[in-house]
């Protein structure tokens, strides 16, 4: 069954080529949006067909290599498109194609009428294949290849209505945000691209199991692996959007609400993620490079949720919630607790997928509108949209037995048990902001007051083709979490479905940091006072936002009148992108006006092109006054010319 992994890219290509082609002529929106869900549905078949074979082999038999052909074969660099089927991988294709079909049969109510319908589809297809490539690739540039086309379908993705602005905090055209995102990712592209150069040039090899066997077993200089992994991470950073490479993100609202849930929750910015995994023994022999993820996740995730707090645009509060837990998912990678960053991504698709196909639905029920302050009472009239919502808020918020609990605290478990005490505190500062800002989401959308302008408004319910979807992501953002029973919710069994299943993955990471730091001692009785800590203190966070907004009024952001310099501070997002473009974009935009166009282009390039013309023009005009018209001045110079070639060729 691994030999068909082949059909799992294969078939969303498919419904590329045959939307991208026909898609106008087709003339049907539902032949058209059901022709890319059934090729990512199928797609999403081919692979638990597959996974179900992995689970019938021993541990350590489930890693196949599926080479299809050859690509790249020149002096000592050999490169197949060949695919790498394992534990890893597999759960990767599974969230990719089994969210990606829901979000597709959502997008065919969600995009219904839209002038470019065959178009939106066919990105999404690409996407798919994209990022598919992405996670299957054996080696690392056919990983890049995948990369880079993933940044290349958010770009055209973001921009899809590229003829709208994009009201956020501020308002933006979705051309900009579009090259936003294309320009930011490329900076973090340009460490990816190093990074292979001195992995082929040290290991001689761009294949991902030959690399990390070879890094394990012969040990790397700590400066070149530390060099190495700074630069993979630097990628990741922009792909995952994390400081100081993050702020493309929250821009990328201004794309249709389906491409947000497919794309900046569920799949494209976790591939950060998913690239330390797959090189979690590089990642595991640099502890700087360990210590440099551990502070930029911390600190993404703290900043990016205190922004959250102020946001009143409906998108844009659960695009701060997806930088946050992204930080979360790198403090686990950063004290290598890798199962527990590949459960969060998982769980944490589940509930950010729901919550972004939740928010499409308001806006769809409320006529494009997303300003929340602009919303209120609005359960009444999309009750399916509120009870899945509020599921998907509970869970992001951490709250007992939902999905987002026990991956968040296992991540927080391993900050305490591997970091400090410090780390896990402020990981738990960070959950409070969550759990406060998504509620307050919740109450301004749903609860209190109706403050929208029932003349022009009138919210209705979506239709079954986003509802379902809303439904099955619930369930799963419910009871996903699951597969990832701690010990300490177990008294001590060892039934932890997830840290099984990839435990092959990370074993030789895992035994390279119990080398150098030791193994912790595990104690139940800590655990447990940490987890109801933590929960603790989400509760916390949700009846203090209970309190301000449950029942709020026509103002109800009371708090940013009697905080007014803290709240200019996060409105203002830490005045980061107004730093970045005063530093960066303003002296580049200078130089390149003034120093490359004006003086080196215009004077220098343009001088010597057209300098050397009328230098020729010049010669030739000195030239053509010989050529006068009179037949007796040619004889005699050619007879001048005669005299001189015979007195060369005599005197010579």
């Amino acid at each position: 069954m691994a030999e068909l992994i082949y059909l799992v890219p294969l078939l969303p290509l498919i419904g590329f080529f045959i939307i991208g082609f026909f898609g106008k002529k087709l003339h049907n929106e539902k032949l058209i949006g059901g022709i890319a869900s059934a090729a990512v549905g199928g797609a999403f078949l081919v692979a638990v067909g597959i996974f179900m074979q992995l689970l019938g082999e021993a541990p350590e038999a489930r890693t196949h290599i599926i080479r299809l052909f050859p690509w790249i074969h020149t002096g000592a660099l050999s490169i197949d498109i060949a695919y790498q089927v394992d534990q890893l991988s597999i759960l990767y294709t599974l969230i990719i194609t089994g969210i990606g079909t829901l979000i597709h049969i959502y997008s065919i109510g969600y995009m219904h009428g839209d002038k470019s319908f065959p178009r939106f589809f066919a990105y999404l297809n690409l996407f798919v294949f994209m990022m598919l490539n992405l996670v299957l690739a054996n080696n690392f540039v056919l990983t890049f290849l995948g990369w880079e086309g993933v940044g290349l379908c958010s770009y055209l993705l973001i921009g899809f209505w590229y003829d709208r602005t994009f009201e956020g905090s501020h308002i933006v055209w979705t051309g900009d945000a579009a090259k936003k995102a294309f320009i930011v990712n490329r900076i973090g592209d340009f460490g990816v691209l190093i990074a292979m150069f001195l992995i082929f040039w040290r290991f001689g090899s761009l294949d991902y199991a030959t690399v990390n066997t070879m890094a394990a077993t012969q040990g790397v200089d700590a400066g070149l692996i530390t060099a190495i992994t700074l630069l993979l991470f630097l990628g990741c950073t922009g792909k995952s959007a994390q400081i100081p490479l993050g702020v493309w993100l929250p821009d990328a609202m201004a794309g249709p609400t389906p491409v947000s849930a497919l794309i900046h929750a569920a799949t494209m910015v976790t591939a950060g993620i998913f690239l330390i995994a797959r090189n979690s023994t590089l990642f595991a022999l640099s502890h700087t490079t360990m210590a440099v993820i551990t502070g930029v996740g911390i600190t993404t995730a703290l900043i990016a949720a205190t922004v959250g707090i102020v946001q009143n645009d409906i998108k844009k509060v659960l695009a701060y919630s997806t930088v946050s837990q992204l930080g979360f998912m790198f403090i686990a990678l950063g004290v290598g607790a890798y199962t527990a960053a590949v459960f969060h991504v998982m769980t944490h698709a589940f509930f950010k997928a729901l919550l972004f196909l939740g928010s499409g639905s308001v806006i769809h029920g409320m006529h494009e509108e997303q300003d929340i302050q602009k919303m209120g009472g609005l359960k009444k009239y999309m009750p399916q949209t509120y009870i899945t919502f509020l599921l998907g808020t509970i869970a992001i918020a951490g709250i007992f037995p939902f999905a987002g609990f026990f991956s968040k605290d296992e991540i927080l478990w391993y900050a305490f048990l591997n970091g400090s005490p410090i780390l896990w505190g402020a990981g738990v500062l960070a959950a409070l902001f969550t759990a406060f800002y998504m509620f307050r989401l919740l109450y301004l959308t749903f609860h209190g007051e109706e403050r929208f302008d029932h003349h022009h408004v009138h919210p209705h319910e979506s239709p079954a083709t986003m509802t379902i979807p809303l439904w099955i992501l619930a369930i799963l953002s419910v009871f996903g979490g699951f597969l990832g029973i701690p010990k300490a919710l177990s008294f001590g069994a060892d039934i932890n479905l997830l840290e099984h299943w990839l435990h092959p993955i990370f074993h030789d990471a895992h035994e390279i940091l119990a080398k150098s730091h030791g193994e912790h001692a595990h104690s139940l009785e800590l655990e447990w006072g940490l987890m109801a800590g933590s929960l603790g203190i989400a509760v916390i966070g949700i009846l203090f936002a209970t309190s301000l907004y449950k029942k709020s009024s026509s103002k109800p952001d009371e708090l940013a009148a009697k905080n007014k310099g803290l709240y200019s501070l996060l409105w203002n997002k830490y005045w980061v992108d107004e730093i970045y473009h005063a530093v960066i974009v303003r002296p580049t935009y200078t130089m390149s006006l003034e120093a490359l166009w004006k003086i080196f282009d215009i004077k220098v390039i343009d001088g010597i092109v057209n300098g050397s013309a009328r230098s020729i023009a010049t010669w030739a005009e000195s030239i053509r006054k010989i050529q006068s018209g009179i037949a007796q001045n040619y004889a005699l110079l050619m007879m001048i010319g005669i005299v001189g070639i015979i007195a060369w060729m005599v005197l010579g």
